[in-house]
């Protein structure tokens, strides 16, 4: 016991708190006068209830000025699959547009899901074995053991998958429940790659051949199979389809297709090569071009690549788009004053300052430096309002959360909470400058994974 009180002493004169520094917190921390009054507001209810700010919470203006058609609003329930949920939105609507809107496609989320999730099994285990010969408590190695497989992503992850595998309606392969609840199936495949990790890191260093180690990748890719066929369904490989329109009437006849035929028939061609993906972080040079190693979807895909760019650029880059009917991959911090209930995302939604007693002073390079802020999830962007002058007042988002969700399944931010918390954009290169592209094109500059502004989307 002696022991433990002479540690705890040495704790306190290097940095622990000593009995007079506790004193002089416990002044700081009661000497608002209404301390007693606020305690008993804020331990009886919701913080966000309390912090809302009532000068913020009048009618919200639906109106814009440039809006593209709706579409169907679909739900990714207790999944992190936002990412695909809104690139298909953004393939379903290109589809219709090429169609006039007299033509509508639903994609199935399970099916790109299943091979999401089976690619990235594969690459936590081809990941080991490059990495083999490094420390079990290495970075990289420690990358592929801590999320050996994860439901989330980018638009860089549809784009392989959906030009690899092709893309099937949703009537012919519907969700299951592990598809819409994917934490056990999660956590049970991971547990398994983490075992199938160990035994390859062992045959490398055993020596076994390039071959070997390859055939036992592909058993054990084997077992991954057979465990999401059980939670997610086998992929169809062919299947009858008779298109529809907005009013759900079938008008064409049916047809045979498999998934690689109905992508060629709803998204037309190549979905890599067209597009590039832009981000806002205001803690690196603009103009220059990044990329992420290793933080892809499939093996053989792409890395994501991004130009970082003023929100001013990327506003007008949305802009035209939207201009033209098209909606696009966008992705946010929804963690940062969200009123879920109004739909809306506002900087002046809540009053925390207040409510606490204190000052939250980050700008958005400090957020991300610190892991305050980031992207957190997808959503696809389908209008903006503009103001007389042709600056955006306010944007507005089809997310994927159900009609329950905002507003009828669709959110408003006001510009200056989209310049606060808006990340990241996928534009048709159609809408990008010859400059923007040759910046893109720039030898990019290589960034980890565990970097603060590149984690996934959910």
């Amino acid at each position: 016991m002696l022991a433990v009180c002479v540690a705890t002493s040495a704790q306190t004169t290097n940095g622990g708190i000593s009995e007079q520094m506790l004193s002089k917190i416990e002044k700081a921390g009661t000497s608002i006068p209404q301390s007693k009054a606020l305690f008993n507001a804020v331990a009886a209810n919701n913080i966000d209830e309390l912090a809302k700010n009532f000068d913020n919470g009048g009618e919200i203006d639906t109106y814009f000025s440039i809006e593209t058609p709706k579409q169907t609003i679909h739900d990714q329930k207790s999944s992190g699959r936002c990412w695909m949920f809104s690139g298909l939105n953004v393939l379903r609507s290109n589809f219709a547009r090429r169609h006039n809107d007299t033509l509508r496609v639903e994609y199935s989320h399970a099916y790109l899901f299943f091979y999401d999730q089976l690619e990235k099994a594969n690459l936590m285990l081809q990941g080991t074995i490059d990495n083999a010969s490094k420390p079990i408590d290495d970075q990289r190695v420690q990358f592929f053991f801590h999320h050996p497989i994860n439901d989330g992503g980018t638009f860089c992850g549809v784009s392989d998958l959906a030009e690899k595998y092709g893309l099937v309606p949703m009537s012919v392969m519907p969700e299951t429940y592990s598809a819409n609840n994917t934490s056990r199936m999660a956590k049970l495949i991971s547990s398994k790659l983490r075992e199938f990790g160990l035994e390859l890191r062992q045959m490398v260093a055993d020596g076994k051949s390039k071959s070997q180690i390859e055939a036992r990748k592909t058993d054990m890719l084997g077992t991954v199979y057979q465990m999401l066929t059980l939670t997610i369904g086998t992929p169809v490989k062919s299947f009858t389809y008779a298109f529809k329109n907005k009013d759900g009437k079938t008008v064409t006849p049916a047809k045979q297709y498999t998934p690689k035929q109905f992508y060629e028939e709803t998204v037309g061609g190549p979905i890599n090569g067209t597009f590039i993906m832009v981000m806002n972080d205001p803690r690196r040079p603009y103009h220059k071009t990044y990329e992420v190693e290793y933080d892809r979807h499939t093996y053989d895909g792409h890395n994501w690549r991004y130009l970082n760019l003023p929100m001013d650029e990327i506003s007008s880059l949305a802009i035209a788009t939207l201009r033209d009917g098209r909606k696009l991959y966008s992705s946010y911090d929804v963690g940062k004053q969200f009123d879920r209930k109004r739909g809306y995302l506002d900087t002046e939604n809540y009053d925390y300052e207040s409510l606490i007693g204190t000052t939250f002073n980050m700008d958005k390079a400090q957020r991300i430096s610190t892991f305050d802020s980031g992207s957190t999830h997808a959503m696809t962007l389908t209008a903006v309002d503009l103001d007389a002058e042709g600056k955006p007042v306010k944007w507005k988002v089809e997310n994927s959360w159900g009609t329950a969700s905002g507003i009828n399944g669709y959110a408003i931010m006001t510009h200056r909470w989209f310049c606060e918390y808006m990340f990241r954009l996928v534009v048709n290169k159609k809408y990008v400058s010859e400059q923007l592209l040759r910046e893109y094109q720039q030898k990019p500059l290589m960034v980890m994974p565990e970097d603060p502004l590149f984690s996934i989307d959910e």
